[in-house]
């Protein structure tokens, strides 16, 4: 399947937003579309409307058809069954799934038996996930998804747009794609604290594409920190991913005082499996700082990645780690700084650009700021970025690393 479209999250939020307004002035929307209002005070055998709204985000999934709109209001929906998507929209006719007109919308997954699977258990496929979704076409903005035996679990989708999610506190990764996945975006997710209290931190990472295919998948403006193991995981994905503006830091420590403790603590992790696929996944203006292992590695993908304007800094571990035999990664124009290793190169690496081969010393001296302050506050409303324009710039005005 092909998705045609590039949304932004500033798009999702507003094709929420602007259907659930006509709803509230007309009373209705056209007949093309239908708007299904949710809120807490609701009633399932309610008609949907602003006035007459479902209690259930299950129960307007079970009705929403393509080219409808799922409108949530503001409040906490604690769960006592995940949300299963597995009705697909189209490419002409997506449905969108979001907070009402900017609402603050939590979905708690803390009373789903899952999320409490004992040590050395395992989470039943059906299960996985606060959110746990087989279908295409959707959109789905602006949720704060917590507690959950993961937070959103996509295993076979494509086409979707995931907006502006925030994914935290999870019994499993926040965010996992996985599957027979192609076309979709992952736009401006926050992701953090996740952990796998039955793995003792082996595998809860903050956004994970792995154990599948499918080309067209992007990352873009994701922030994934303080998650037991690592930020971004592409574990046997076999496809190339396309991963940009994007901050992983502080993974892998043991915050939580898991026994055998076994978090990795690598910002990306672009590969892996026995054997690895070969996979050529893109990384660009991007930065990994303060991790508990590597900034960027390649973790056994012999594949032709490409790493291109991206920053490493005080990673405990090596900053980039592209050796694997016969890996033809190519590294431009990046830079690391303070890491207990800058680089390790395979023989077949590319290597241009980079700080390491301008030379001098790259410390906490040779950068603007290390203060990763504002690129860790608060979003704008439409979901991006906050500006950093100092953080881990170099002092000396060379064209390396990302920009914020």
């Amino acid at each position: 399947m092909r998705n045609t479209s590039i949304w932004t999250a500033a798009m999702v939020t507003t094709a929420v937003a602007s259907v659930a307004a006509l709803a509230a002035t007309a009373g209705e929307a056209s007949a093309a579309t239908t708007t299904l209002v949710v809120a807490t005070n609701g009633d399932d055998s309610a008609a949907g409307s602003l006035a007459q709204p479902l209690r259930t985000i299950q129960r307007a999934v079970d009705l929403a058809e393509p080219g409808d709109v799922i409108a949530v209001r503001g409040g906490t929906y604690a769960l006592t069954d995940n949300i299963t998507i597995t009705a697909s929209g189209t490419a002409s006719q997506p449905i969108t799934l979001g907070a009402y007109q900017g609402e603050h919308v939590v979905v708690d997954g803390e009373q789903l038996p899952a999320s409490h699977t004992p040590v050395g258990g395992s989470i039943a496929r059906a299960d996985r996930g606060a959110i746990h979704q087989e279908a295409s076409y959707w959109r789905i903005s602006d949720l704060e998804i917590v507690n959950g035996p993961y937070g959103v679990y996509c295993d076979g989708c494509n086409g979707n747009v995931f907006a502006h999610l925030s994914t935290h506190d999870n019994y499993e990764s926040g965010f996992q794609l996985q599957g027979t996945s192609s076309n979709n975006q992952i736009l401006n997710l926050d992701s953090y604290g996740n952990r796998d209290p039955r793995k003792n931190g082996e595998s809860a990472d903050g956004l994970a594409i792995k154990e599948g295919s499918g080309t067209g998948n992007v990352v873009r403006g994701a922030r994934l920190w303080n998650n037991v193991d690592d930020g971004f995981d592409a574990w046997k994905f076999a496809s190339p991913v396309l991963v940009e503006n994007t901050t992983s830091y502080g993974n892998g420590f043991n915050r939580w005082n898991f026994p055998d403790f076994a978090g990795d603590g690598n910002g990306f992790k672009l590969g892996g499996g026995s054997p690895a696929p070969s996979v050529g996944h893109t990384v660009r203006n991007s930065i990994a700082f303060q991790n508990a292992a590597h900034g960027f590695t390649d973790n056994g993908n012999p594949g032709a990645l490409a790493l291109t304007r991206d920053t490493t800094y005080a990673n405990a571990g090596t900053g980039f780690d592209t050796d694997t035999a016969g890996g033809t990664a190519t590294l431009t124009g990046d830079l690391a700084v303070a890491d207990t290793r800058a680089v390790a190169l395979g023989s077949a690496t590319v290597s241009s650009g980079n700080s390491w081969n301008l030379g001098g010393t790259w410390d906490n001296t040779s950068v603007l700021s290390t203060d990763p302050a504002p690129l860790t506050a608060a979003r704008a409303t439409d979901g991006s970025l906050p500006p950093a324009p100092s953080f881990l710039v170099p002092r000396n005005g060379a064209n390396v690393g990302a920009r914020f």
